[in-house]
C-alpha cells in the first residue's frame, strides 16, 4: 500500500563556489514541494563530481528511491532541467536512470517527463516522445 503523500528527492549539482546560487535553487524546490505538500530529502553533487557522468550524490538518490518506491510515490525534483545535465542526450540517461528506478523527474517550473497519458489537461510533456525515442535508439545503436 503506498502512502498518498509522495516523496521529493531533490537534486542539484555545483561544479564551482557559487554556494548562493545553490541556496537559491535549493530554496525554489523546498517551497514548490512544500506547496505541493510532497516530503522532503536531498543531495547534490559538488566540485568535478558535477560536471562528470560519475554522480556519487544521484547515485545515492537512485538507490533511496528504489526503495521507497515500493511504499509511496517518488520524484526527482530539480530547479531546471540543466541541474540533471546541460547536454540534452546525457539529461534524458539520467531521466531514464530515475524512472528506471521507479520515479519521475518535476522541475520548479512544473515541467515533467510524466507520460502525456497521466499529464493534466491543459500541459504538455517537456521532453516529447521524438526525442526520448531519437535519443535512446542513438544510445543503443552505440552499444
Amino acid at each position: 500500500m503506498r502512502a498518498t503523500k509522495p516523496l521529493a528527492f531533490v537534486y542539484d549539482r555545483s561544479a564551482g563556489h557559487a554556494q548562493r546560487q545553490l541556496g537559491m535553487r535549493l530554496a525554489a524546490c523546498r517551497h514548490y514541494a512544500n506547496h505541493a505538500g510532497w516530503a522532503l530529502a536531498g543531495w547534490c553533487d559538488l566540485g568535478d563530481h558535477a560536471q562528470s557522468m560519475h554522480r556519487p550524490q544521484l547515485s545515492a538518490l537512485l538507490t533511496a528511491m528504489r526503495a521507497a518506491a515500493d511504499h509511496r510515490e517518488v520524484l526527482c525534483l530539480v530547479h531546471t532541467w540543466e541541474r540533471l545535465a546541460t547536454d540534452a542526450t546525457h539529461r534524458l540517461l539520467l531521466q531514464q536512470r530515475i524512472i528506471e528506478a521507479g520515479g519521475r523527474t518535476v522541475t520548479t517550473f512544473d515541467e515533467s517527463d510524466r507520460p502525456p497519458s497521466v499529464i493534466p489537461a491543459g500541459r504538455t510533456p517537456a521532453t516529447p516522445h521524438r526525442e526520448w525515442t531519437t535519443a535512446l535508439d542513438a544510445i543503443e545503436g552505440a552499444r
